[in-house]
């Protein structure tokens, strides 16, 4: 099926900027008033589709399927997540803030009224498990984060000791 104007629609629906920039959006919201630096959003947009990687009777089925070799999506995830709050802010559903410590990222004062009317059941069970992940996760600080998900998926991916194309770290 193409598009309307002749050209051929090649974007793939699953974990697109868009969606990913969904999740990003019930992340943050359900971690107001906290805010999340991008290697927190990372990890967070990890979580909230495979939550089942998480300890405990309480933590709901993932999302996505259990796949393995999962951890190395982290790797991969960093700048479809960076992209993806770019696009979020663009139509105002983001703020960004600069910190001490770097650039943080906030849902704005439009995030819940737009987050409402997304009423699918894939986004309802999104919605949810962000909030699950609000009550586990809000209170702590990055490194008690960190350490969550060096026990869950290693410590190479949850740092992502990546180099980019010209050699710096990320």
């Amino acid at each position: 099926m193409g598009r309307v104007d002749g050209m051929p629609f090649r974007a793939h629906p699953f974990n697109s900027t868009l969606e990913t920039g969904i999740r990003a959006l019930a992340i943050l919201e359900a971690f107001y008033p906290r805010r999340c630096d991008l290697l927190e959003m990372t990890w967070l947009d990890h979580l909230v589709v495979h939550t089942g990687d998480l300890d405990g009777q309480d933590a709901p089925k993932s999302l996505h399927p259990d796949l393995p070799n999962r951890a190395g999506e982290l790797a991969v995830r960093r700048q479809l997540v960076e992209k993806s709050l770019r696009l979020m802010q663009e139509v105002h559903l983001v703020d960004v803030f600069e910190t001490e410590d770097g650039i943080a990222y906030g849902a704005s004062e439009d995030a819940p009224a737009y987050l409402e009317l997304l009423q699918s059941p894939y986004s309802l069970a999104l919605k949810e498990r962000a909030q699950w992940m609000a009550l586990r996760f809000a209170g702590m600080a990055t490194n008690e984060i960190r350490t969550v998900m060096e026990s869950r998926i290693g410590r190479w991916t949850a740092d992502f000791r990546l180099e980019n194309k010209d050699g710096a770290s990320p």
